[in-house]
């Protein structure tokens, strides 16, 4: 669900900020529908990104780092830039990289004290690559669903979802059933579990006997929000987070609501040796209050989670 781009290189310490090139800022992020946590909070506070340091100062867990495979002393991750917050992007700078999911990532590689190679790259191209060795794993929110387990392992880190915002002028309201889209223009990310959702899910229009909905994909979210904007698609699905953002920082939006929760977690390829070692730095960060400051920091405070999982079954809500 963002811009693919070409891969750029970064090695950092445990310590040291993820930098790049400058590119644009683009529009995308899970909260609490009924209590209002969100993105939406760090909106309400300024309409600067949050840019307080909750990791540097994480010192290495040495049960956790013990949990590494032998001699694992840095690793390779990728992920995909051009969202907003809590989504990865840059600051004002145009080189430093920002987000809740680089907050985690910093956060774990600190626990464990590993050093990291940074790759760009387009969202839907990292889960494929991982199989080939590519990448060690990739870190840009990806949703645990059972179709992914079959070929990646996960382990998760925060709970988030998928939900609808459209433009303040539509009638549309709260989306409980993919029924009730037949015959729109639905816009979303490519490669994304919203792309997934929606196809699968087609047949239910013409099961009804209703004019089936159309599925406008994207791979960079300024086109998406430009394409509801300009009344070429007449609704987005998303991540709860990233639309609750984009609806605070956009004119001429709202927000529909939660409609399917997911967990969202690193990404391995299937039968990593890695994951116990994370879960263990997840679960630390969870132990003490870093794992809070960081879903602070994003307005994110609703998609905490009790403890880290390697692959769970996907939530069914």
């Amino acid at each position: 669900m963002r811009t693919p781009t070409r891969a750029r290189y970064f090695l950092f310490a445990p310590f040291a900020m993820i930098t790049s090139a400058a590119l644009l800022l683009t529009g995308c992020g899970s909260g609490d529908d009924s209590s209002g946590a969100g993105a939406a909070d760090v909106a309400a506070r300024s309409d600067k990104i949050p840019t307080t340091d909750m990791v540097s100062g994480i010192p290495k867990d040495k049960a956790a780092a013990e949990l590494l495979p032998p001699g694992t002393t840095h690793l390779t991750v990728a992920v995909a830039v051009g969202g907003t917050p809590p989504g990865t992007t840059y600051l004002d700078d145009g080189k430093t990289l920002t987000g809740q999911d680089v907050d985690f990532t910093k956060a774990v590689a600190n626990v464990l004290g590993l050093r990291l190679t940074v790759e760009q790259a387009g969202f839907e191209a990292i889960l494929p690559a991982l199989d080939s060795g590519k990448y060690d794993f990739g870190a840009s929110n990806f949703g645990v669903t059972d179709e992914r387990r079959k070929t990646i392992d996960f382990v998760t880190y925060i709970n988030d979802g998928q939900g609808f915002a459209v433009r303040k002028d539509s009638k549309l309201t709260k989306i409980t059933d993919l029924e009730q889209l037949c015959g729109l223009n639905i816009a979303t990310g490519a490669g994304t579990t919203f792309e997934a959702t929606l196809e699968e899910n087609k047949h239910l229009c013409t099961d009804a006997d209703k004019k089936p909905y159309s599925v406008q994909t994207y791979a960079e979210q300024g086109a998406i929000w430009s394409s509801v904007q300009q009344g070429r698609s007449d609704i987005v699905m998303s991540t709860i987070n990233g639309l609750r953002y984009a609806v605070a920082h956009q004119p001429g939006l709202k927000f529909l609501g939660e409609f399917h929760r997911l967990d969202v977690g690193f990404a391995f390829r299937k039968n990593t040796k890695l994951a116990p070692a994370f879960r263990a730095a997840v679960n630390r960060l969870i132990a003490d209050d870093t794992y809070d400051k960081i879903l602070r920091k994003w307005g994110t405070t609703g998609s905490a989670i009790a403890k880290s999982q390697i692959s769970p079954p996907e939530l069914k809500n």
